[in-house]
Parts: C-alpha cells; sequence; structure tokens
C-alpha cells in the first residue's frame, strides 16, 4: 500500500493566511510531489458542530467558502478527494466503536483538548461531542488508512491519541488498523501566524485575520494597521523585529526578488532587518512591501476564485463527487472492521453454517 494523506479543516468561515502559510499551500507541494497514493482533503463541518450546534446555518453557509479557498489554492480534484465529513456516515460508526478503546480519564489528559476547552470556556459545560473529538479525529483517519497525517506541533497530542487507540484495536481485534505518522512544517514560521494585532494566533473570532478573498483594499487597510514595535514611534527610533509581526509576515511570504521588484533599497529581508533595528526605517514602508508582497501571492489565487464562483454547482458537483469516493474507501474500512470485531453477522456465512449444524445436533 502506498502512502495516504487524510488532512482538513473546519467550516467555521472563510480561510485565511495562516491556513494558507500553515497548511493550504504545503498540501499542494504535497500534492504535486508524486509521493503519495491518495490524498483525502476533509471539510470538518460535523467537528465544527460539535461547538457550533446551535448554529448550523453557519456551518451550512460556509461549506462552499472553504471548497472555493482549496480549488482557488491550487488543490486539483483529478488529484485529491475532497469530501464533506458528515456526509460519510461509516465515521460515525467507526467513532462509536473506538470510544470503547479510550477512558474519560485519558481524554482529559489531552493537552490539546484541555487548551481548546479552556479557549472555549466550557470547563462546566462541555459538549459529549467536542470532548471525544480525538476519537472522531481516529476515525476519520484510520477510515482511509492514512499513512501520513500532516499537523503542527500543538496537534501532536491528538494524533498520539489516535496512534494509542488504533494500538489498542489492532492488539484486541487483529492487526487492520493503520498506525498514521505526523508530518510536521518544516519551515518554524509555518507552525502559526500571529495575528494582525501581534496576538499569537490568527483567528476569526478575534478578528486579526487577512483572508485569502479579502479585496485588496481591505488587505492594504489591514497590513497598514498591523501590530509592530510599540516603541519604534520615529523613524529614526531603533526598531525591533523579533514579536514584530509586519517582519513575521515577511518572513514567510517575502522572496529575495521581491525587494528586486518592490524594495530595491535592500538585497534581501537580513538587510531590512538591519535596517530597522538600528533606526531610520520607518513602518510605513516596511508596510506597504508586506502589502505588495501579499497581493502577489494572493492575485493568482483570487483570480482563479473568481473562475470558481461562476459554476457554484459545478463547485458541489465537485465536493460531491470526492464525498462518494471517500464513502467508498471508509466502507471498506469499516467492512474490516466489523469482521475483526465479529460484528458482521449478515456476512458471515460461516457463522451461519455452524450455528445451524450447531441446532442441528441438539434435535
Amino acid at each position: 500500500m502506498g502512502k495516504i494523506i487524510l488532512t482538513g479543516d473546519r467550516p467555521t468561515g472563510r480561510l485565511h493566511l495562516g491556513h494558507y502559510v500553515g497548511s493550504l499551500k504545503r498540501r499542494v507541494e504535497l500534492m504535486n510531489s508524486g509521493e503519495y497514493e491518495k490524498i483525502f482533503i476533509m471539510i470538518a463541518d460535523a467537528q465544527a458542530l460539535t461547538d457550533n450546534f446551535d448554529n448550523p446555518g453557519k456551518i451550512r453557509e460556509n461549506i462552499i467558502e472553504v471548497a472555493l479557498d482549496y480549488l482557488s489554492c491550487g488543490l486539483d480534484p483529478e488529484k485529491v478527494n475532497m469530501f464533506i465529513q458528515s456526509q460519510v456516515a461509516e465515521l460515525t460508526e467507526l467513532t462509536f466503536y473506538y470510544m470503547n478503546l479510550v477512558t474519560v480519564s485519558r481524554l482529559e489528559r489531552n493537552p490539546t483538548v484541555k487548551t481548546e476547552i479552556k479557549m472555549r470556556n466550557f470547563e462546566t459545560s462541555i459538549p459529549v461531542g467536542f470532548f471525544t473529538y480525538p476519537v472522531s479525529q481516529t476515525s476519520d483517519i484510520t477510515a482511509f488508512k492514512a499513512t501520513t497525517v500532516p499537523v503542527g506541533e500543538d496537534q501532536l497530542p491528538m494524533l498520539e491519541q489516535a496512534r494509542e487507540i488504533v494500538r489498542k484495536f489492532n492488539a484486541t481485534y487483529g492487526e487492520v488498523l493503520v498506525e498514521p505518522e505526523a508530518l510536521i512544517p518544516e519551515n518554524s514560521v509555518c507552525c502559526r501566524l500571529p495575528g494582525t494585532d501581534g496576538k499569537a494566533k490568527m483567528s476569526k473570532s478575534l478578528g486579526n485575520c487577512i483572508y485569502l478573498s479579502d479585496t485588496p483594499d481591505d488587505i492594504r487597510q489591514k497590513v497598514m494597521n498591523m501590530y509592530t514595535d510599540p516603541n519604534h514611534i520615529k523613524v529614526t527610533d531603533p526598531g525591533t523585529v523579533e514579536g514584530n509581526s509586519v517582519f513575521t509576515y515577511l518572513d514567510a511570504f517575502s522572496k529575495p526578488s521581491d525587494f528586486e521588484k518592490f524594495c530595491p533599497d535592500y538585497a534581501n529581508l537580513d538587510e531590512m532587518k538591519e535596517h530597522y533595528r538600528r533606526g531610520g526605517l520607518g513602518d510605513v514602508k516596511v508596510k506597504k512591501f508586506l502589502y505588495n508582497v501579499i497581493m502577489q501571492e494572493l492575485e493568482p489565487i483570487q483570480a482563479r476564485r473568481k473562475e470558481y464562483e461562476k459554476d457554484i454547482a459545478g463547485v458541489y458537483d465537485i465536493l460531491k463527487k470526492g464525498t462518494e469516493a471517500a464513502k467508498a474507501e471508509a466502507a471498506k474500512t469499516l467492512a474490516e472492521v466489523r469482521e475483526a470485531m465479529q460484528i458482521n453477522y449478515f456476512d458471515d456465512e460461516e457463522l451461519i453454517r455452524s450455528q445451524q449444524e450447531k441446532f442441528e445436533e441438539k434435535q
């Protein structure tokens, strides 16, 4: 069996630059690498409902937004399976079986779960579906026998829990499930892009995102309002690069050729940083450069998005075909799981025959 990838996103809003540098750009590279036999990209609407159960319309509306962002970034439906999680019922059944393989105390110790619970103020009232997300994630991964799961370091505890469940299942029922490996971003900048306000994480709820589908005017305004060094008041003041969101974004996006095109005063980013540190370089100049760099990256993405927006029915058809393919793959794994757990009653001819013989012997 070749290498298989499973990855995806929760459809709680449009995707932003944090998603792009953290996963989307890398997915396109992996898709074109030729190293993977199959790539499954899941729009995790069922998981998103665990903490948006009272607002299903939000999830429903954002399915198409996420799909458009996927396609506009260059994910090719001929090379990857894009599917909607809730439409693959096999995942729910696998989750139910896996719940027997993990304890409540183990889930409570999961660092990622603890952080997410605190972030959403769920300490006193945790939805069971949200609490058991690591089990659901295990179902998503194993249903497609994924060998590889691209994750940031903050998600490693979730993947380790999936690996534990896989080992427990295989030890109990036989070697059926594939134990996945993590694929960590090689570039540390890609692990987490900060918000435009300097907060550690770019987040829809904090309103500190630059979305892939933002207009050029919106992007310009957001860039010009970005957090820099609060002590860099005058152009002549020495500035701090570390923790300065503008330079973090330049670390993620700028290339040496960008300086020749947009800011020929500097040969590369190191030169610009050095000038900023010693004083004499204003924030406005740096931000204008960053705006040009970001727009150069986003213009082809936004152009592709406009083309896909002309045929929304066609985008849904892509999702439908991808979901049908995903469902077929998950059904194969589920059949193997049922057989291993001895709950494939109607498909087990040997069971029916042996029980028939048993009752005939009694007569």
